[in-house]
């Protein structure tokens, strides 16, 4: 009987002992909780934006990876002041919001103090393209575009969020100002490249040199014509519309971060007039434009070989 007994209450210890190791191994193989970028743009109640894109994209794993990785990340602010609502995203395919997010990734760890100084230091991409970073007194700029959070820490990176979405570039300056239905501008570059008296090279150069061109609307050619009194850009004068198309090209790449206030050399001479702290937005005023101010309405517009300003009235030298 004793020897029953005995028998009885090791097997109740084993069968004890054998729950417990296996409760002690369940806790111990609990996947531990991460904090990946994918992570921490799911978590993040400003990014419901950025999460939709990343599942359309269909990025979640890689942005779960090992990385490291930077991430520029425009929050919800930052799209809708980009005008990319959740229905544009739909309106887009798989491959082209990949290749948008794809533009906000680095393929290595990227603090802000360590973000080159620049002025526009090139930067490759994940997406094999370049964007372009500059660290200053105010802070840090992607594209001309400001670093509003830095150093969001992850497992797998860092995210720095931004104040828009940023765009690659669709060709160079020639190839965006069509693209962007300049109709006007791209009207007057050939005219003033093909036309008797014009410049041949005009088109070629603005095709291919580094430059940053404040681009006048379609509107703004409206408006210079009615104030010429003509009935189109034929009606101008080639030596005189090809003054006034050099007047709006400035040599090398200038974001909206390199702009300050005051006097701003144009590549083919005499000086604009930038005004950053206008109560109405930035605006440019050329010389002969006396005190009617062009409002720069939209900036940093990447090019393959420079940047685009838009801007509401045609700058007079």
């Amino acid at each position: 009987m004793k020897q029953r007994n005995f028998f009885i209450r090791s097997a109740m210890l084993i069968t004890t002992g054998t729950l417990i190791f296996l409760s002690s191994c369940d806790k111990d193989e609990t996947t531990p909780a991460t904090n990946t970028i994918t992570d921490v743009v799911v978590s993040g109640s400003n990014f419901t934006t950025l999460e939709s894109a990343v599942i359309k994209a269909n990025l979640q794993a890689t942005l779960s990876g090992a990385g490291p990785f930077t991430v520029f990340a425009p929050d919800d602010a930052a799209f809708a002041a980009s005008g990319i609502t959740t229905a544009v995203l739909n309106s887009l395919t798989a491959p082209q919001v990949q290749n948008i997010l794809l533009y906000h990734t680095i393929g290595s760890k990227i603090l802000a103090a360590n973000v080159p100084a620049g002025p526009n230091a090139k930067v490759i991409t994940a997406s094999g393209d370049s964007v372009f970073v500059t660290k200053n007194a105010t802070g840090v700029y992607v594209n001309g575009i400001k670093v509003n959070t830095a150093d969001i820490s992850a497992d797998n990176g860092v995210i720095h969020t931004i104040g828009k979405v940023l765009i690659p570039a669709a060709g160079n300056i020639v190839e965006t100002a069509v693209a962007s239905r300049l109709d006007s501008l791209v009207k007057a570059v050939t005219r003033a490249t093909t036309a008797p008296g014009g410049d041949p090279t005009l088109a070629s150069t603005l095709s291919s040199a580094r430059l940053t061109v404040f681009a006048p609307t379609n509107a703004a050619f409206t408006q210079l014509l009615s104030a010429l009194s003509l009935a189109k850009i034929d009606d101008i004068p080639v030596a005189t519309l090809l003054a006034v198309l050099r007047y709006h090209v400035v040599g090398g790449r200038a974001f909206s971060s390199d702009l300050s206030n005051g006097n701003l050399p144009m590549l083919a001479g005499g000086n604009t007039v930038i005004n950053l702290t206008n109560a109405g937005g930035p605006t440019i005023t050329g010389n002969g434009n006396g005190t009617n101010k062009s409002n720069i309405i939209s900036t940093n517009i990447v090019c393959r070989n420079g940047v685009v300003h838009l801007i509401d009235r045609v700058l007079l030298p």
